[in-house]
């Protein structure tokens, strides 16, 4: 398979692209920053800015799939929801299958399945309400897409960089947690479920994952 991850350097980017070659999959990276010298030969590297609409459709159309994976600066998160509806413009004009990494804002939580994680202040405290509010307003512009080749993924509460056990446990659209209610799992076992999607893709559009 042939998959393009924009947002490459960074913590989720970096351990997609790894976990990609290591299943023999060809990898596009994509970033702002990137060094093409890294380039080999199941790897391309491209600097891109998913701000510049029309330098995707290249890249998108020469991929199967295509992972968005984006974070942007503090202060810069009201841009994220508009920078993946153009992301989905483009994908719509190559009808690329989208995997989006987003945040776990848009998740139920375990405790009031009626409340938002956004709202949950135990899940996001108010330092990080711009980021989850960046995510639950990417994810709504998502659902308001025309172009139906989107699948949304929802990490839990903490990402955080770590080993790669090699399992992970899937769910819907409610936060998980594990025995003592807490929300995490390291960027190396998201990517194993970010290429096990690609894969094999699952009926549902949003879903969540946390450690095994």
């Amino acid at each position: 398979m042939r998959i393009a991850v924009f947002g490459a350097t960074g913590l989720a980017g970096r351990a997609i692209v790894t976990e990609a070659l290591a299943r023999d999959h060809a990898v596009t990276a994509l970033s702002r920053r990137a060094d093409a010298a890294a380039s080999s030969e199941r790897l391309t590297v491209h600097a891109l800015d998913v701000a510049e609409e029309s330098t995707l459709d290249p890249v998108l159309a020469d991929a199967d799939a295509a992972v968005l994976t984006i974070r942007l600066a503090p202060g810069e998160e009201h841009r994220l929801a508009p920078l993946s509806r153009g992301f989905l413009d483009a994908a719509a004009r190559s009808r690329t299958r989208v995997l989006v990494v987003g945040g776990s804002a848009p998740l139920r939580s375990p405790d009031d399945p009626a409340r938002l994680v956004l709202h949950d202040p135990r899940r996001v405290p108010e330092a990080w309400q711009a980021v989850a509010q960046a995510s639950l307003d990417q994810f709504r512009v998502c659902q308001a897409h025309a172009y139906a080749g989107w699948t949304y993924l929802s990490p839990p509460a903490v990402l955080a960089p770590g080993a790669r056990s090699g399992a992970y446990r899937r769910g819907g659209d409610t936060l998980l947690t594990d025995a003592r209610g807490d929300s995490h799992i390291t960027a190396p076992d998201l990517a194993i479920a970010v290429l096990d999607e690609l894969e094999n893709p699952g009926d549902a559009r949003h879903f969540t994952v946390a450690q095994a």
